[in-house]
């Protein structure tokens, strides 16, 4: 990861995401550096949004700029462009390109092939100049009719979930949608102690702290032991859901350490002086972290079922109803 931000926050979402290595406070001119240096090893794939990272994806083997809200000239310079801002999409992309390469190059070896055996057929004297045209046509429509079938996608990639899996994103999905504006209560326990350590902000912490303790960390256990088991098998292997249970771990030791700090303030009657910076960062880092996963769960998995069957008001799944093509 290359970015611009300090050392320190990019090294928490590195650890989060499980990145090999995170190179913070770069300049353009360092991005295109670190770019080049692995373009020299391998072919490169560079991710951008912003001006400052134009230069870096005009240097990269092949650059992809997020087009949904990144700048104008990110989107110039890439050779891809995302229309939505999901990090996810770039393997859609990657499917897309080679089933659409494997269909145009099928395409060109039957076409030229029935065509040349077409010509040495007329020119044996066996097809009349007029058959010979429409069998050309015939040819060209037959290709045409093959090359659209890049339209619908590699079946291959399809992820087949059983009902019961489906109905489970579905589950998970609400909560998502319940647990969502609670999550909030963590940054106003921030803000209210960034205010002063008085009795109020630790009336706050407490309510704050009742969240990750009587909610948020069921929801996390229920789908580490019932949710990434199922989706195990469609995804091809549990380490897909590697990352996940990462972020898991880290939001029980903030938990634990914000419960740690809640039994101290009650013991000594209130939020201690020196207690008050390691508080804020567990505070606005479990909800930061949180914002973060929830979007991953969405995008990476939530994602798999169809829009409809996400739609908490809907009842149960149609049966037969097609799968998202996902990786």
């Amino acid at each position: 990861m290359l970015t611009g931000d300090r050392a320190e926050p990019a090294r928490e979402v590195a650890t989060v995401l499980g990145l090999d290595e995170v190179y913070a406070q770069q300049s353009p001119a360092d991005k295109v550096a670190a770019v080049r240096a692995e373009r020299n090893r391998a072919g490169t794939v560079m991710v951008g949004d912003g001006v400052n990272d134009a230069p870096a994806l005009a240097s990269a083997t092949v650059g992809v700029a997020m087009g949904a809200r990144g700048a104008t000239a990110s989107s110039e310079a890439a050779d891809i462009v995302l229309t939505t801002d999901r990090l996810d999409r770039l393997a859609d992309a990657m499917d897309i390109a080679r089933w659409s390469r494997r269909i145009a190059v099928q395409s060109a070896v039957v076409g030229m092939t029935l065509s040349l055996l077409a010509m040495v057929i007329a020119a044996l004297g066996w097809l009349t100049p007029a058959a010979g045209a429409l069998l050309q046509e015939g040819i060209d429509v037959a290709v045409i009719l093959n090359a659209l079938r890049a339209l619908r996608g590699n079946p291959a990639v399809a992820v087949e979930l059983p009902a019961d899996t489906e109905k489970m994103l579905r589950r998970f999905a609400a909560e998502h949608d319940e647990l969502r504006d609670t999550v909030e209560s963590l940054r106003d326990a921030a803000d209210q102690l960034t205010a002063g350590a008085d009795a109020a902000a630790l009336r706050s912490l407490i309510r704050a702290h009742a969240l990750p303790t009587d909610r948020i960390l069921p929801h996390e256990h229920a789908e580490e032991t019932q949710l990434y088991p199922a989706l195990a098998r469609p995804l091809g292997s549990g380490e897909a859901t590697a990352t996940m249970s990462r972020t898991h771990a880290e939001i029980q030791r903030l938990s634990d350490r914000i419960g740690t700090h809640v039994a101290l303030a009650q013991a000594s009657n209130g939020i201690r002086p020196d207690q008050v910076d390691d508080l804020l960062a567990c505070l606005y880092g479990l909800y930061t972290l949180l914002r973060l996963h929830f979007l991953q769960e969405e995008e990476t998995y939530f994602t798999l079922a169809e829009d409809e069957a996400m739609d908490p008001t809907r009842g149960d799944l149609e049966q037969g109803a097609p799968k998202s093509p996902r990786q």
